[in-house]
C-alpha cells in the first residue's frame, strides 16, 4: 500500500471517529511523551465518502471509499527516528521565530507551519490535500497539538513526508514564551496557538473551532478556551504562596507551592465552561454586552492537585465552623489598574462536601498549570459556572459573605427577559453557580455542505449540565420537531450524579429528505434529573447574555 511516491501516501480517511471506549482517560495523556501517547493505541475508523476533518495538519488521509479500515498509532522504532529528526537544530537551515511563522498563514505569503523544533512550508502539499482548506486550521502555527489530537500522523511515512517540506528551525529561544514592553500591561503576555479565535485581544480570550471540540474527550491544553478578565501574571513558583484566612480567627495559614504538593494529590476529570458560552446565538434576538462567544468556550480536562476541604481543615476550619460561616472566597493575582482583583466564592458546602471534588489544581492534564489556565494555582469547582473557578489564586478566606468582587455581586448574573439596563439591579438576582443542562452540534459545522449516505448524515456534538448531573439522553431532529432521533453516546465520564463532572460526546446518524438541498439541525439534551433545554432563545434572553441552554441549531447543505 504504501508506495515511494508522495501521493500514495495521501490518504482520505472518510468521517474517521476515536472509539473512546477503548481507552482510558483516567490519567492524563494529551501531552505525554510521544511514545507513551503512541502506546494509547487509539482507534480510527473510516467511513466512505466523507471527507477528513483535517485537525490542522492531515497529512494522512486513506482513499479507501469501499472498505471501513481501522488504523493504529505507531509506535514503531522507525516512527520514533522519524520524530527525532523534528527535534534536531539543523545547521543547514535557517532559524526563525514564532512571531516570523505566523507571517505566513495565507497563499500570498505561503502556508507555514511548526512541529517540534523544524519549520516547514506546506504551500504545495494544500492541493494535494484531499481534506481541503482545513489544513489551513494550523497555519502559520504549531501542528503538535493536533497530532496529539490525531495519532494516527504518528507514522514513519507521515513523518519523513512533513520532513521534506522543512525549510528552517524554530528558534532555541522561543522556549521563552513571553515578550516585554513595560509601557503595555499586556506586554507579558503567554503565547498562544494561531487556531484559538480572539473574541477580544486585550484581555485575550479566545476559543477553538467548535468542530475540534469533539475529537478527544479530554481538550489539549493548547486548544482549551481562554476567559481572561485582566492581564496575566507572571508568577514565579519558588516565590508563590498562597494564603488561607478564616474570618474572625487570628491564625492564618500560608502555604509555598512546595508546601501545598506535599497534600495528598487528588484528580479529577471536570469540564469547565464559560457563563456567556453560545452566546452569538442570543445576540441574534438583541443585542447583550458581553464577549460574542460561539459553542467552544468549553472544554474538559483532567485537573490536580490538593483537596480544598483538607487544605481548609488544615487552616483550622472545623464541623462547628460550618454554621457560622457560609461562604468560601477567591481572590487572584490578577489585578486592574486600581490594584483591585479578580474574586469570586462559592457557597462552603460545596467547599467542604467529600464529593464536591472542589481541588487546589496545579496541573492540567499532566503537566504543570499553563500561564493562561492560572500557573502555579488555580480552584477548580466541578460542576460550576468558569467564573467561580479562579485563576492565579493568592488568597482564600471563609467568611459568612460572599466575595464582595465586581465579578461576584455585578457580573455574571442572570434577569428577566423584560429587564433592561435602565431597570436591572444586581443586588436583587443571585450570582450564577451551577449552569443548566445543554448541548451544542461540532460536526457539520454550519452552512457547510454534507454528503447524504444512505439517506443519512452524521451529526456530532457535545452534552453538559452544571451541579454534577448526568446527561441521560440528546435528541437530534432534521425535521423542525416532528420526529426525533436518540443519539449514542461516544464516551462519557464513568462517574454518576452527583459527581458526572465531564461532559458526554455524542454522535446521531440523522435521517434526511433525498429532496432536501438544506436542512436545519436542532439538538437538545436531557440531564438526570430530568431538565432539558428550552426550545428557543425569546424566553431566556437576558441582558448580560449569559446561560444560553437553548436548542442548538445549526443549518448545512446537503450533496
Amino acid at each position: 500500500m504504501f508506495r515511494n511516491k508522495l501521493g500514495c501516501y495521501i490518504f482520505r480517511v472518510c468521517n474517521w471517529i476515536y472509539t473512546h471506549k477503548q481507552v482510558k482517560y483516567t490519567k492524563p495523556s494529551i501531552l505525554m511523551p510521544q511514545n507513551q501517547w503512541n502506546k494509547k493505541c487509539h482507534h480510527i475508523t473510516g467511513y466512505p465518502h466523507i471527507s477528513l476533518l483535517a485537525a490542522g495538519f492531515g497529512f494522512i488521509t486513506y482513499s479507501l471509499c469501499d472498505m471501513k479500515y481501522v488504523v493504529y498509532a505507531d509506535d514503531s522504532q522507525d516512527t520514533r527516528d522519524e520524530d527525532k529528526k523534528a527535534n534536531l537544530f539543523d545547521n543547514n537551515l535557517p532559524t526563525y521565530s514564532t512571531s516570523e511563522v505566523s507571517k505566513h498563514s495565507n497563499y500570498k505569503e505561503r502556508i507555514w507551519v511548526t512541529y517540534k523544533n523544524g519549520v516547514y512550508d506546506v504551500t504545495d502539499f494544500i492541493h494535494e490535500h484531499p481534506g481541503g482548506d482545513q489544513i489551513l486550521m494550523a497555519a502559520g502555527g504549531a501542528v503538535d497539538p493536533f497530532w496529539m489530537l490525531y495519532s494516527v500522523h504518528l507514522n514513519p511515512h507521515v513523518l519523513n513526508i512533513l520532513e521534506k517540506y522543512r525549510i528552517g528551525n524554530l528558534d532555541p529561544k522561543e522556549n521563552n514564551d513571553n515578550t516585554s514592553d513595560m509601557s503595555d500591561p499586556y506586554s507579558n503576555e503567554p503565547k498562544r496557538h494561531v487556531i484559538l479565535k480572539p473574541a477580544c485581544v486585550k484581555p485575550f480570550n479566545a476559543e477553538s473551532p467548535e468542530q475540534l471540540l469533539v475529537e478527544n474527550f479530554i481538550t489539549p491544553n493548547e486548544l482549551f478556551y481562554v476567559r481572561n478578565h485582566l492581564p496575566v501574571p507572571d508568577i514565579d513558583s519558588t516565590t508563590y504562596s498562597l494564603e488561607i484566612e478564616i474570618e474572625g480567627k487570628s491564625k492564618t495559614l500560608t502555604l509555598t507551592l512546595d508546601e501545598l504538593k506535599k497534600f495528598p494529590k487528588y484528580s479529577v476529570t471536570a469540564t469547565v465552561m464559560c457563563a456567556g458560552n453560545r452566546r452569538s446565538e442570543m445576540t441574534k434576538i438583541k443585542p447583550v454586552k458581553g464577549l460574542n462567544w460561539g459553542a467552544a468556550a468549553v472544554g474538559n480536562a483532567t485537573w490536580s492537585g490538593a483537596s480544598l476541604r483538607e487544605v481548609l481543615k488544615k487552616a483550622g476550619l472545623n464541623e462547628k465552623d460550618l454554621d457560622k460561616y457560609k461562604h468560601v472566597q477567591f481572590e487572584a493575582f490578577d489585578t486592574d489598574a486600581t490594584g483591585s482583583a479578580y474574586g469570586a466564592s462559592i457557597p462552603i458546602w460545596k467547599a467542604v462536601d467529600r464529593r464536591g471534588d472542589v481541588i487546589l489544581a496545579y496541573e492540567m492534564n499532566g503537566v504543570p498549570l499553563p500561564r493562561d489556565h492560572g500557573f502555579p494555582v488555580r480552584v477548580i469547582v466541578p460542576g460550576v459556572v468558569g467564573a467561580r473557578n479562579v485563576k492565579w489564586l493568592g488568597k482564600i478566606i471563609v467568611s459568612s459573605e460572599e466575595s464582595q468582587s465586581h465579578w461576584q455581586q455585578n457580573d455574571y448574573k442572570g434577569f428577566s427577559p423584560s429587564t433592561d439596563w435602565d431597570t436591572v439591579d444586581y443586588s436583587k438576582s443571585p450570582s450564577i453557580q451551577e449552569l443548566p443542562v445543554t448541548s451544542a452540534i461540532c460536526q457539520p459545522i454550519p452552512n457547510s455542505t454534507v454528503t447524504v449516505e444512505n439517506g443519512q448524515i452524521t451529526v456530532r456534538g457535545y452534552a453538559w449540565s452544571g451541579g454534577g448531573q448526568d446527561i441521560v439522553r440528546v435528541d437530534v431532529t432534521s425535521d423542525g420537531g416532528k420526529t426525533w432521533h436518540v443519539a449514542n453516546f461516544e464516551h462519557r465520564d464513568p462517574q454518576n450524579a452527583p459527581q458526572h463532572w465531564s461532559w458526554t460526546l455524542w454522535t446521531c446518524k440523522l435521517p434526511v429528505s433525498k429532496e432536501d438541498k438544506k436542512v436545519e439541525i436542532w439538538a437538545k439534551a436531557v440531564d438526570s434529573s430530568y431538565n432539558t433545554q428550552p426550545e428557543s432563545f425569546e424566553n431566556i434572553w437576558n441582558l448580560r447574555g449569559v446561560l444560553n441552554n437553548a436548542y442548538h441549531r445549526i443549518t448545512v447543505n446537503l450533496e
